[in-house]
């Protein structure tokens, strides 16, 4: 099935503020988890990586998200959502969101390779994966690249899953590349190398958690799912929910929001988990949000209660500089580079202090991204 052209979300590369980001992404299960600064090549990654507030730090290498799946929490139900969850069932008010937000997309999406019909829903899941951890800006040069050699999942299961990570270059959280092509060799191996069409098919793939499996049904196949990031969650809180940000991870009672919102009809549903990621990552920001220019403004709980400030959890911000995933990035970058296998010795070079560099090293090897061999050697891994 070809692709309609329905976007994913992501930090604009337009004239507007900076779209607000989360630290966050899907494990291998498909558990979402908070996670901290990047484990890239270079300092930390571009600006416009903001953290909501309430965030928490995953320990892990991963970088400042783009737009963020959120982790589950099935019993935290937050009363005002409960209440929101109600007046959603409005179909007027409903109706309403849905209209306003769809028109303002329509005159304002970016024009982005992954919501072009020619993507396919390979080109979205790639895109998915990438765009999990990182600005839209730094994504770009590697989407096309990637997509270019493997433009099909068959393409990337042929090949080594090193190369995948060799390929992922400073786009942070290595461990998408490995999930990534996990996900590719399934594919092949279970549909024939088309991406599935199943929301259920999709989920069962490794590597692919609930919100990547909505995403992928909704932006490649147009299907009535509840797609539900960091950007999506802070409109809905503000518009109907009336707080500043939502909880610190999805509710049971956001499910129900979300649910309740989600238009009948398929197009439509598609159109508005873009449409409302979207508005999330060029008006309704974080921080600076731009009421002026958003088409539901007139509509918005918070915004008619007078903006109230935050009660949860402050604000955290992200540290990179000399932590574990700093050291990890550094090593991780020499074996990039290299096409045969490094010696100790030369690993050794990239950072000063011998125990947390062995700590990083250790950890990439248990992390499957780095394969050590006799005397010495290491090298990205093979199988």
């Amino acid at each position: 099935m070809t692709a309609p052209t329905l976007p994913p979300h992501s930090s604009p590369t337009a004239p507007a503020p900076a779209p607000e980001t989360t630290a966050r992404t899907e494990t291998e299960t498909g558990t979402a988890t908070a996670t901290a600064a990047p484990d890239t090549t270079a300092a930390h990654p571009a600006t416009g990586t903001l953290t909501t507030p309430g965030t928490t730090a995953h320990p892990t290498d991963e970088s400042a998200a783009e737009h963020l799946p959120e982790s589950a929490d099935e019993s935290a139900d937050e009363p005002p959502t409960e209440r929101a969850a109600e007046s959603a069932d409005s179909p007027r008010l409903g109706e309403t969101l849905h209209t306003q937000v769809i028109t303002w997309f329509d005159g304002n999406a970016r024009d982005l390779p992954w919501r072009r019909a020619d993507a396919g829903a390979w080109g979205v899941m790639v895109s998915e994966f990438m765009l999990q951890q990182t600005p839209v800006n730094r994504v770009l040069p590697v989407y096309e690249q990637w997509l270019e050699r493997w433009p099909r999942p068959a393409d990337l299961a042929k090949e080594a899953p090193g190369e995948a990570v060799r390929a992922w270059g400073r786009l942070g959280y290595p461990r998408r590349a490995l999930r990534l092509h996990g996900a590719a060799v399934a594919i092949t191996e279970r549909h024939g190398g088309d991406v599935p069409t199943e929301h259920a098919q999709l989920l069962a793939l490794p590597g692919i958690g609930e919100y990547t499996a909505a995403a992928v049904a909704s932006f490649a196949y147009g299907q009535r799912h509840a797609v539900l990031d960091t950007n999506v969650r802070r409109v809905l809180a503000r518009a109907v929910t009336g707080v500043q940000y939502p909880p610190n991870a999805t509710t049971a009672a956001e499910r129900r929001l979300a649910r309740a919102l989600l238009p009948e009809d398929e197009r439509t549903a598609a159109r508005w988990a873009a449409a409302s990621m979207e508005l999330g990552a060029l008006v309704c920001t974080a921080k600076n949000e731009s009421c002026p220019r958003c088409p539901i403004a007139a509509h918005c709980a918070w915004r008619l209660a007078g903006k109230p400030e935050h009660e949860g959890p402050p604000r955290r911000g992200q540290t990179y500089a000399g932590t574990d995933r700093q050291v990890r990035g550094k090593l991780l970058a020499v074996l990039r580079e290299a096409h045969t296998p490094v010696p100790q010795a030369v690993l050794d070079r990239v950072w000063h202090e011998p125990v947390q560099r062995a700590r990083a090293l250790d950890g990439l090897v248990a992390d499957g991204l780095v394969e050590p061999l006799p005397s010495g050697l290491y090298r990205l891994p093979l199988t």
